[in-house]
This record gives C-alpha cells, structure tokens and sequence, in this order.
C-alpha cells in the first residue's frame, strides 16, 4: 500500500469517525430535549419545549434552556434537575456562571432585533445606547420618556421595544400596535406616554414578539433598560444615574 493510499484511508476514516461522534452528539440531544419537554409539559399542564441545550465546564452538567427563558441543569439520563445559578469557586472568591451567560444571551438576542422593529431617538453625539423595553400606560416609562432630551443631551441613543406588561389582554396591547403601525412612530409614542388617543391601525408589527422576547429574558416589569453588554436594569432611574450605569457598562 503507497504512501498515498494509506494516507486517504486514514484521512476518509477520521471523516467517517468524525461524522458518526456527531451523529451520536445530536441522536441524544434530541432524545433529551424530547423526553424532557414530555415531563416538563406534564408536570405543568402547559406546553414547553426545550429551545437549547448546552453541557457545561462541570463534567457532566448539561444547561437545558426552556421556551419560557428560564434555565435548569441535568444530565444526559434527563432523570436530576436542578434549577438555579451555577457558580465557580475561585481564590478571590465566587463568580455566577449562569449570570454571565444570561448575560451574553441578552446581548445577542437584542443585537438580533432589527432597528427597524424600534423606535429610536438620537442624540447629536453617541457615545453609548440603551434598549428600553416600555409600555405606554406605565407611570415610569413616562417618567423615563420624559428625561428624554437630557438622556439624548449625554449622548446616550434611546431604542424603544415593545412590552406591554399583560400581554395580549391589556389595555396596552392594542394601543402599542397603534403606535408600532403608525406613519410617525416617535410621534405616536410620545403622544401616547401622554395619555392622548392614537388612530386605530393595523399592520404587520413586532410588538407580540418584543413582547416574547421580553418574557425570555426574565422582564416582569417596565421600563426595563439594557445596555450594550447586556446587563439589565430592572426599573427608572434618573438621568444622572442612568448616566453613570450606561458608560460604566461599556
């Protein structure tokens, strides 16, 4: 047998290794994201289905990411589940793992939205950006809304997603889809944050699926900002503050 020969032997085995390891990586990922939405589907009463799934650095650890957003840990078998946050011990003390990956998460999903989907306000200078989850008959996105030019006057560009706090059922649903639909969007919204009537509109708008994302990333309430690295902050603040938080996140 040539050198050559052996050589494409060897080169079409490791192929054929290759492939078969990932058949057999994705043949039980399946199996566990079947057989755990199954139990978790019936121990609820709600239909859930598993969005990923992810093993860890701690051998044998396997994250599982629901459709609700929350996450919880197993093992291949699927039988143990704990929730909550894993945390890695260090000389210098505790770091959240899961607080960081959530983070990175919340990152990409917001840079997956497309600006065209929001409303945005921008300064003369950026010097950062914040993504406001917001709702119109919230009494602090208002107040948020209203410190609007001194937050553009240090530079921080304002980007609006829709999250009207009781889904589909509120209030606020169908006057979101107004604004989302109408010909002058920052106009309609500020008009709105003002308690005033917006024409009934219809189009092909986002706000069911900025409200979806919102419940994924864990938001209960509004305004809920996000900076640019992804961390979330759960509620108002003034100016200043909010200030402080955006330049120090970047």
């Amino acid at each position: 047998m040539n050198t050559v020969f052996r050589a494409l032997v060897a080169s079409l085995l490791l192929v054929g290794s290759a492939s078969a390891q990932q058949d057999a990586d994705l043949a039980w990922t399946e199996t566990l994201k079947t057989n755990l939405a199954a139990t978790l589907s019936a121990a609820t009463g709600s239909a859930i289905t598993i969005n990923a799934v992810q093993e860890t650095a701690f051998g044998g650890l396997i994250q599982v990411e629901l459709s609700t957003g929350e996450k919880l840990f197993t093992d291949r078998s699927g039988e143990y589940l704990v929730t909550g946050d894993l945390y890695q011990a260090q000389s210098d003390g505790l770091v959240n793992l899961s607080a960081i990956e959530r983070q990175k998460s919340v990152a990409q999903w917001i840079a997956a939205i497309p600006e065209s989907e929001m409303i945005i306000f921008e300064p003369k200078q950026t010097r950062a950006t914040i993504t406001v989850f917001t709702d119109v008959d919230c009494a602090y996105c208002r107040r948020l809304h209203g410190d609007l030019e001194k937050n553009l006057a240090n530079g921080i560009r304002v980007r609006y997603v829709a999250y009207p706090r009781g889904g589909e059922a509120s209030e606020a649903y169908p006057k979101m889809i107004n604004v989302w639909c109408s010909d002058d969007r920052q106009k309609s919204l500020t008009q709105a944050k003002h308690g005033q009537n917006i024409p009934s509109r219809e189009c092909d708008n986002p706000v069911l699926k900025h409200y979806n994302l919102g419940n994924r990333i864990g938001i209960s309430g509004t305004p809920a900002i996000v900076l640019e690295d992804g961390s979330v902050i759960p509620g108002y603040l003034e100016p200043d503050q909010l200030a402080a938080n955006v330049f120090a996140a970047k």
